[in-house]
């Protein structure tokens, strides 16, 4: 199919696009309308990207011969092109369109993803994951754009939940996969990208979006300035720095070194640490749903500060524990508060967002979601280095209390 073709297609399909979604009523049942589960696919790739291959870190480190402290460079490796990408991603869809940006960067993803499991070493599958992380780069931010292109109020809030809820079941399943795959080796979890095939598929012909009026002439310096505008006050700052404190938490201390815990001191089995990882994604997947089912009695800004509670609390036991199973609860205690804390940070966001530069604007928070990423794992691996294992959690619980307070002050807001 030549890239003419498709963009005539997209662009024939945009403009039959139907408003509907936009004006759901709160009795509609959200999670059946066809485009909201067209962008959670969108949103899983993303999530696939990072997540599956936590269970992989000990048998990849080991046969690749790379110390524990620069195993996390396998995540950062992926998401600084994110960071890097994601704002330029933006600008091209507020400027070209949605689907023109989505699709090359779902393919690149795809085949970069799966070159990953042929890299003959480790300096190779960063480079291959780099460029993986460029195919990624539009994919969180795109998704969260559509969303708020989609819905409005309270619909919106349970949409952005109900994606998180999603990709809290996709953190279940995922671990589990790369676990299994990884018993096999640990080149197999690299081949689930596949996946994004059939997301392409569905991107051209089914998503549905509404058609907005677009300036007669783009002014790049004025775009910028724009958002710079919308970002540029104390609740949306607090916002940002919410989410990039919670990405540091999830992906250092949580994703990269409770997988090391486990295999280093425990001695626990893929099978093991994927389970472990399970749980956590389950209680984010049950929050997040509840957040969803039940938007008009929560407040955002309660959920938010709530969740760094969690976060705190569940980084100061986990040092303490002397058992493999008892990571669980740890575990429960990150889900619990991924889920109250990443819905309620994107349909705020959301809501500030303008129509004419929402692209840029959710590029601006994607971007920052992507630096917590990238700080995390290596801001782990600087405690772990100089604290050792046990340091790492007790650094991230004065990371968590520091960041609760400033974020209170950033909040002008009153629940």
């Amino acid at each position: 199919m030549s890239v003419y073709y498709i963009n005539a297609l997209v662009i024939y399909q945009e403009s039959q696009a139907m408003e509907n979604s936009k004006f759901l009523s709160h009795s509609t049942k959200i999670y059946l309308d066809r485009n909201l589960q067209i962008i959670i696919g969108i949103t899983l790739m993303a999530v696939l990207g990072s997540s599956s291959i936590g269970p992989v870190l000990p048998t990849m480190a080991s046969a690749l011969e790379v110390p524990p402290e620069k195993v996390g460079l396998v995540i950062t490796a992926f998401v600084v092109p994110i960071a890097i990408g994601t704002p330029i991603s933006g600008v091209l869809a507020d400027r070209f369109g949605r689907k023109q940006i989505l699709i090359p960067s779902l393919l690149l993803f795809a085949i970069a993803g799966v070159a990953c499991s042929f890299a003959p070493n480790f300096r190779t599958l960063l480079e291959l994951r780099f460029l993986q992380g460029v195919g990624a780069a539009s994919l969180e931010a795109l998704a969260l754009t559509l969303i708020s292109d989609l819905y409005t109020g309270k619909s919106l809030t349970s949409a952005m939940a109900f994606n998180a809820s999603m990709i809290g079941m996709s953190l279940a399943v995922y671990p589990l996969i790369s676990g299994g795959l990884a018993t096999w080796g640990w080149r197999y979890p690299f081949l689930l990208p596949l996946l994004a095939v059939p997301i392409v598929l569905a991107v051209i012909f089914f998503l549905e979006l509404p058609s907005f009026e677009k300036p007669p002439k783009f002014r790049l310096k004025v775009y910028l300035r724009n958002i710079w505008h919308s970002v540029n006050n104390s609740q949306v700052l607090g916002l940002l720095f919410a989410v990039v404190a919670l990405f540091i938490l999830l992906f250092g201390p949580y994703f990269t070194y409770i997988p090391m815990l486990a295999g280093d001191v425990f001695e626990a089995s893929h099978v093991a640490i994927g389970i472990i990882l399970a749980t956590m994604a389950l209680s984010l997947a049950f929050v997040s749903s509840q957040v969803a089912l039940f938007p008009q009695s929560l407040s955002e800004f309660t959920l938010i500060k709530v969740s760094f509670v969690l976060y705190t609390l569940a980084v100061i036991i986990t040092p303490l524990l002397q058992n493999m199973w008892l990571l669980i609860i740890p575990s429960i205690l990150f889900g619990a508060a991924h889920g109250m804390c990443f819905p309620a940070t994107q349909a705020l966001l959301g809501k500030f967002a303008p129509q004419d530069y929402r692209a840029g604007f959710m590029a601006v928070n994607a971007t920052v979601l992507s630096i917590g990423q990238a700080l995390g794992p290596l801001l782990a691996g600087v405690a772990f280095g100089v604290w050792g294992m046990a340091g790492v959690f007790y650094a991230a619980a004065g990371f968590s209390v520091l960041s609760l307070g400033l974020i209170s002050r950033l909040f002008v807001t009153t629940d």
